[in-house]
């Protein structure tokens, strides 16, 4: 399975920081967030890696290289022309991602979610992605999505939190354009349609949206 960290945004909540870093690239625990994430997908077995990049794109491969110092293999897709968001990026990178089913993962979250987990997923022409759910954090108390009989719906019942992580079939974007688009639309015309499924994931997540969430995570990290 191939896996795609997505790593275009601005971070503008988290500016200065984001002035002259990349928030994926910003360290905790003596290494950056993105980093985190790449040895959590190496241990999972998880070795292609494509990241796409726009806001001061070019600190990525200057940092992480071609992966080889993480036993892992590098691909970059450049969104520096233009930030196409999060479904924009996963069209523009589908080349280097392939045919079979690929993991998305934010490049700004922190977890233990174990990835291996992901190949029990099983994708097909009715189930187009797996999505992993959190529980609500205080920055979303609302939720995203409901979850019935494993499929993802929007019922005014229970509701929890996209997590960032989620296993996809290319069959979902191959048809799109390559414009900005953004993720949550798709999401919900396949939930309408039935064709999502998911879990849900009570480990430790971290969305690091903000400073203080960065800190938070480095005490918690620290401890």
């Amino acid at each position: 399975m191939k896996a795609i960290i997505l790593s275009a945004g601005r971070g503008e909540r988290m500016q200065p920081l984001t002035n002259s870093t990349p928030k994926p690239l910003l360290e905790v625990d003596s290494k950056s967030l993105i980093e985190h994430t790449i040895e959590a997908l190496v241990n999972a077995g998880i070795i292609n890696i494509v990241i796409n990049y726009a806001h001061l794109g070019e600190q990525f491969p200057s940092k992480l290289g071609d992966g080889s110092r993480y036993n892992a293999t590098i691909e970059y897709s450049n969104e520096q022309d233009g930030r196409l968001e999060t479904a924009g990026g996963i069209v523009k990178a589908l080349p280097l991602l392939g045919e079979d089913p690929f993991l998305v993962v934010n490049g700004d979250i922190w977890t233990d979610y174990p990835f291996r987990e992901l190949e029990k997923a099983k994708l097909n022409s009715k189930i187009l992605c797996h999505l992993v759910l959190v529980n609500n954090p205080e920055h979303n108390p609302k939720g995203d999505f409901s979850l019935a009989s494993g499929l993802l719906s929007q019922a005014e019942q229970k509701k929890f939190t996209y997590s960032g992580i989620g296993i996809y079939h290319p069959s979902l974007f191959t048809n799109l354009k390559l414009e900005p688009k953004p993720l949550k639309p798709i999401l919900l015309a396949a939930i309408a349609d039935q064709q999502v499924s998911g879990e849900v994931y009570s480990g430790q997540w971290f969305d690091i949206g903000t400073v203080e969430r960065l800190n938070a995570l480095s005490n918690h990290l620290s401890r």
